[in-house]
């Protein structure tokens, strides 16, 4: 075989090869293309997360609202489990849903992704005479608050903030606080109440007097955060393991005052406490 023969066989050689090779790689494409894109993996939605909400010196820090100075709360002096905070829901209601445990002295406020607002509160007469389903139907800020006329018959010393003479002004010693959320069943008013107190001690007990109290700050808060109509759930046993529970000394006033309790005033101004 001559040189020129030996060098034609061989880039014939190699053409054929590199022919083949293409053909394999535009094999392998069409192979691919076959098969379709390999699908885009979409990342799963991320739950909405509540923004944080602050030190508890600045959310019961001392504050002017509407002509009205509330002093700041002894945080340290309450159990932190009653100030307020967010928390995994335990209710399984919808967002935007308040749910009241009368059991564990905890009002929530249901949230996106899982999560409530949890306020403690206080309970008096009411808070455990009542419970089931309702709207908030009237918000007011520093409410007036008008006595039934039962109770200025039982107290005639609150005959001053009667109907007929145009019940107490709001203001830092008015039952109802700095806010009040007035609850209904359909038109008509279950005469509950979530409202304000300047009594911060009285938070995660049961006492004389109220619907389902809060802290002024707390309820505040809670005001900003939930229009009219917002639905309004009152029950008992959420989610709350028994240890987890506050201190027995926190019962219903219908129960009778333990034998043995020390009472803050007399037997009489205490069974018939201003609602």
């Amino acid at each position: 075989m001559s040189d020129a023969s030996f060098r034609i066989s061989r880039r014939g050689f190699l053409n054929f090869t590199a022919l083949g090779a293409a053909s394999a790689a535009l094999s392998a494409c069409t192979t691919t293309s076959d098969q379709g894109p390999a699908p885009i993996q979409t990342p799963p939605p991320q739950a909405p997360v509540e923004p944080p909400l602050g030190d508890y010196e600045t959310m019961y820090g001392a504050m002017s609202d509407n002509g009205f100075d509330l002093p700041a709360i002894p945080v340290n002096k309450i159990d932190h489990r009653f100030l307020r905070q967010i928390v995994p829901d335990p209710t399984g209601q919808r967002p935007g849903t308040i749910v009241v445990d009368t059991t564990g002295h905890f009002l929530y406020l249901v949230r996106e992704g899982g999560q409530a607002i949890r306020y403690g509160v206080g309970l008096g007469r009411a808070g455990f005479e009542w419970s089931g389903d309702a709207v908030v139907q009237w918000k007011q800020k520093w409410p007036k608050w008008t006595p039934p006329d039962e109770m200025v018959a039982r107290q005639p010393e609150l005959t001053q903030y009667s109907a007929k003479n145009g019940g107490m002004p709001g203001g830092l010693k008015n039952p109802l606080g700095a806010r009040a959320l007035y609850l209904f069943q359909g038109n008509q008013d279950t005469l509950y109440r979530l409202h304000g107190s300047p009594e911060w001690w009285s938070i995660g007990k049961s006492v004389s007097s109220g619907c389902v109290r809060l802290i002024n700050q707390d309820i505040i808060d809670l005001y900003d955060r939930v229009p009219t109509k917002t639905p309004v759930i009152v029950t008992a046993n959420i989610g709350a393991p028994e240890e987890d529970m506050p201190d027995r000394q926190a019962i219903p006033i219908d129960n009778g005052v333990p034998t043995g309790s020390i009472l803050l005033g007399p037997v009489k101004r205490l069974t018939n406490e201003i609602f």
